[in-house]
């Protein structure tokens, strides 16, 4: 095989830099940021790999544009599932919607591998019928002849610097190598346990074996197939005007508790689903590992002024609150949080509003080798998901939109084990 790969939603290139680590070659990648002038990530991205052709517009804009390949990419917009948005709406959401567009892609091109990286929120959405969105994905999947495993890795069970916790999906075509590897498996336990893709790179002990029903009213889809192919012909209406979600989501039973597990197999529309331990016991990083030996710029340490408002954002409350717009009355409580950050554990997950100087309960604040206090700097931040020092600084990237690249990135490592895996396989 070529070993081509499409990077979609790219971002700063964490899943190109895994797939160069790993013997793959990206051919085309698109990133886009709506709503804005300063393509700041694009421009990132293009720095990095300037050789690649990089495309900056909405995806629904250049589907047709799409280079034939083997392996898609892509860790899409994970906004609306994530438990940090408000409202969120999952696949009804504004950017949720660009799964259609995913489908589009797969739809058009065909490519043996998928290799999909979100937050596990995804396995719970929405709220109101925990599960349905990503009951949608799978059998979109299965109406367009992939098999696809799952599973939620946290990077820090697997001796990464950061408990970043994010479901990845790995779909497969028929008629290659790795679908030849699933029908030669005796059964599903085996796959799950052993043979499958992210068994064989990470291991586990896999718990009790369930099975979960996609869609119990068959007439429902095969409508959606009707529109899947409908669509292939480039005839009837787009994802985003008709009701094919509407149908399937009318038979999705309103779960308080999401079927889906942290590992799972979906194949020919049978779903198995599975929770698991990690096993891992070899070389761990911890936080104190990637810090920066020596940091002059003082802004980044924290005064005396600050330093009462830190405390009291990092520390347990149980306190009277009002909600102004109206007078209601609440009480409000949390617990503490460590500070400053434990050096001899993992980092907690960085989030998108890292980067800034005022305080805040999620930021991480350190104490280096001076014993002082500080901010952690986008240097550490890079580490922190695996990436080469100085990788977000461009000649116009603000300081502050470097961390919330990296809020948004992947650990590039534990994907380049990932790509690894599908490759040695293949």
């Amino acid at each position: 095989m070529s070993n081509s790969v499409v990077e979609l939603f790219a971002g700063v290139g964490g899943f190109h830099l895994a797939a160069k680590e790993s013997g793959w070659n990206v051919i085309w990648a698109n990133q886009w940021e709506p709503g804005v002038k300063v393509q700041h990530a694009f421009d990132c991205y293009t720095k990095n790999f300037p050789d690649t052709v990089a495309v900056n517009d909405d995806i629904a804009n250049v589907i047709r544009d799409i280079p034939k390949h083997d392996l898609l990419v892509g860790g899409f917009p994970c906004q609306d599932y994530s438990v940090a948005a408000t409202k969120a709406k999952g696949i009804q959401g504004k950017k949720g919607v660009l799964w259609w567009e995913i489908a589009k892609v797969l739809s058009a091109r065909k490519p043996k591998y998928v290799l999909l990286e979100n937050v596990d929120r995804l396995l719970k959405s929405p709220t109101s019928q925990r599960g349905r969105d990503f009951a949608i994905m799978l059998a979109t999947f299965d109406e367009l002849g992939y098999s696809v495993e799952w599973r939620v890795i946290n990077a820090a069970d697997y001796g990464y610097a950061q408990r970043r916790r994010r479901v990845f999906l790995f779909a497969w075509k028929q008629r290659n190598p790795w679908n030849t590897k699933f029908s030669k498996c005796k059964n599903k336990e085996t796959w799950l346990k052993k043979k499958g893709l992210f068994s064989s790179i990470f291991g586990a002990e896999m718990e009790e074996i369930s099975k979960v029903s996609l869609d119990p009213s068959q007439s429902k889809l095969e409508q959606f197939t009707t529109d899947i192919k409908t669509e292939k012909k480039g005839k009837g209406k787009t994802p985003e005007d008709n009701d094919r979600l509407l149908r399937i989501s009318q038979d999705w039973d309103g779960y308080k508790l999401s079927p889906f597990k942290r590992a799972g197999l979906m194949s020919k529309g049978e779903v198995w689903t599975c929770n698991y331990k990690s096993t891992y016991e070899g070389k761990r990083v911890l936080l104190g590992d990637i810090l920066q030996k020596k940091v002059e710029d003082p802004w980044f340490y924290i005064d005396d002024e600050e330093m009462k408002q830190w405390k009291y954002l990092k520390g347990s409350k149980k306190e009277e609150r009002v909600v102004k717009a109206t007078g209601f009355k609440f009480n409000y409580s949390e617990g503490p949080l460590p500070f400053p950050d434990p050096l001899d554990r993992p980092s907690r997950t960085m989030i998108t509003g890292e980067g800034g100087k005022a305080p805040s309960r999620f930021k991480h604040v350190v104490k280096d080798s001076t014993k002082k206090l500080r901010r952690i700097t986008p240097i550490e931040a890079e580490r922190l998901n695996g990436f080469p020092d100085d990788w977000t600084l461009t000649e116009t990237m603000p300081t502050n939109f470097r961390y919330f690249c990296m809020g948004n990135a992947l650990v590039v490592p534990l994907v380049g084990e990932i790509m690894e895996g599908i490759k040695n396989n293949s």
